[in-house]
C-alpha cells in the first residue's frame, strides 16, 4: 500500500507507528472544491482548527487564503506561530478563560464569537471603548440535526450558544456597551451532517434573529452557519455523502429570500469546515501486535488505540480499515483493538485471514479529531504526523519521547 505515492512500510519504518499520514494534495484539492462552491455566492471560509492544528498545517492553509477558527490559547499560539494574520483569526470556545477574553481585547484575533450572556458581561468589563472588540453572538436557535448526541451542538439539549430566552438580555448588553463592535450572528448545529435542510433551517433562523436585532438598532452584517458537513467514512455507504455545492447554493438562496421576507439587508455568509477538509486527507498506520482468536471473535490488537484516537470509544465513530503491508484478499471479520488498558475497540473490520504480528493496518479518514484529541493515557507517547505533497514527505509533528511524557512530573 502506498500513501501519497510512498510505501506504507517505508513510512512506518522511518517514523514509527502509530503514524498519522496526511496527503496534502488531497487536502489541497478539498480546499479548492470548497472555494469553488463558495466563491460564486460570496461565502467566506474559515478552517475549524479544532479538527487538526499544527503550525506547519496552519501555514499550508493560510497560503490558500482560508481564515482560521481557534478555540483556546494553545490553538491561538499555534496560529500565530504558523503566521496567520490576527485579522483572519476568529476566537471560539464555550467557557472562555479571562486570558482568552484578553486576547480578543488586545487584538490578537480579528473577532470573537461570544457563546453566552455571562461571557458577554465578562468581556464588557475588560473591553475598551477606544478600541471596540469585534464580535459575533453565538445563538442556539433550536435546530436539531440527525447526528450522534455527543457531536450535536444545536437544539434544545446542548451547552452551546445563547438560548432564545436570553437573547433580549444579550441585545440590551450590546446596545449599552460602546466597547463592542457587533458584527453578526453565529449558530452551529452539529457534525457529520449529510442533509442540506439542517443548514438551510439554521440560516433561516439566523435571519429571523437578525430582524429582531435590527429592531433594536443592531445591524447584522454577517451570519455564520457553522460547519459539520459530513464526510464519507465507509466506501459502501452511498448515503454518507453531502451535496456540498448544492447545500451552499441552497443556504445562499434561503438567506436572500428570508432577508427579503423580514426586511433586512442580506448579510454576508460564513462557514467553518474542518473535518470536511482535513478528514479524508489522513490515514493512520498501525503495527499489528497480536492476533487473538477467542471463543466468539478474532481480535487484532494494534499498537494504537484510545490514546491516539478516542473517537470510536467516545461515540462509535467508524474508520474503514485495510491491510497496508499485504494484499487485501481472503478477508474475514475481526475486531480491531488498541493496546490501552480498556476495551478500546477501533471497530469491526474485514482483514486478511493471514494477517499476523508485524503486519501493517491502515485506518482511513483519520485526519480530523484523532491527533487533536490524543492523550498520554497509559503514558503512551503521541504519534508523529507526516505530510506528503507531490510524492515528497515532511515531518509536521515529531513523535513524542518518553521524556516528553514525564517532563511535568514533580518528585519533590
Amino acid at each position: 500500500m502506498n500513501l501519497g505515492g510512498i510505501p506504507a512500510q517505508q513510512l512506518a519504518e522511518r517514523y514509527g507507528t502509530p503514524l498519522l499520514v496526511l496527503d496534502l494534495d488531497v487536502l489541497d484539492a478539498a480546499i479548492a472544491r470548497c472555494r469553488a462552491a463558495c466563491e460564486p455566492h460570496g461565502v467566506e471560509i474559515a478552517y475549524a482548527g479544532k479538527a487538526l492544528l499544527l503550525a506547519a498545517l496552519v501555514r499550508f492553509i493560510d497560503e490558500r487564503g482560508l481564515n482560521l477558527d481557534v478555540c483556546s490559547l494553545g490553538e491561538l499560539l499555534t496560529a500565530e506561530r504558523g503566521g496567520v494574520p490576527a485579522g483572519r483569526i476568529t476566537l471560539h470556545g464555550c467557557g472562555k478563560s479571562d486570558e482568552e477574553l484578553l486576547a480578543a481585547v488586545e487584538g490578537r484575533v480579528g473577532r470573537i464569537v461570544v457563546d453566552g450572556v455571562e461571557e458577554l458581561e465578562r468581556l464588557s468589563r475588560v473591553a475598551r471603548s477606544d478600541s471596540p472588540v469585534p464580535l459575533l453572538l453565538r445563538l442556539n436557535p433550536g435546530i436539531e440535526a440527525h447526528t450522534h448526541a455527543f457531536v450535536r451542538t444545536g437544539g434544545q439539549d446542548t451547552k452551546f450558544g445563547i438560548a432564545p430566552r436570553d437573547e433580549a438580555r444579550a441585545r440590551a448588553l450590546l446596545r449599552d456597551a460602546p466597547a463592542f463592535r457587533f458584527l453578526g450572528l453565529h449558530a452551529h448545529v452539529g457534525s457529520q451532517i449529510y442533509e442540506s435542510g439542517a443548514f438551510v433551517a439554521n440560516a433561516e433562523a439566523l435571519i429571523e434573529a437578525a430582524a429582531r436585532f435590527a429592531h433594536d438598532g443592531l445591524v447584522v452584517e454577517e451570519i455564520v452557519v457553522g460547519g459539520g458537513f459530513g464526510v464519507t467514512t465507509h466506501p459502501d455507504r452511498p448515503d454518507e455523502r453531502i451535496d456540498f455545492p448544492g447545500t451552499i447554493a441552497a443556504v445562499a438562496n434561503a438567506v436572500r429570500a428570508a432577508a427579503s421576507r423580514v426586511g433586512v439587508p442580506p448579510p454576508r455568509i460564513g462557514i467553518e469546515p474542518g473535518r470536511m477538509l482535513i478528514g479524508p486527507a489522513g490515514k493512520t498506520l498501525y503495527r499489528v501486535c497480536s492476533v487473538k482468536r477467542q471463543a466468539r471473535r478474532t481480535f487484532v490488537v494494534v499498537d494504537g488505540g484510545l490514546f491516539e484516537n478516542p473517537r470510536p470509544a467516545l461515540y462509535g465513530a467508524y474508520h474503514h480499515a485495510v491491510a497496508a503491508s499485504r494484499p487485501n484478499v481472503d478477508l474475514h471479520e475481526v475486531t480491531l483493538c488498541g493496546r490501552s488498558c480498556e476495551n478500546d475497540e477501533l471497530g469491526r473490520a474485514m482483514l486478511p485471514r493471514e494477517l499476523c504480528e508485524g503486519d501493517l493496518v491502515a485506518l482511513e479518514v483519520t485526519g480530523a479529531y484523532t491527533y487533536s484529541m490524543a492523550s498520554n493515557y497509559n503514558r503512551f507517547v503521541r504519534p508523529a504526523v507526516v505530510g506528503i505533497e507531490g510524492g515528497k514527505e515532511r515531518l509536521l509533528a515529531r513523535r513524542e519521547s518518553l521524556e516528553d511524557v514525564l517532563r511535568n512530573d514533580v518528585l519533590d
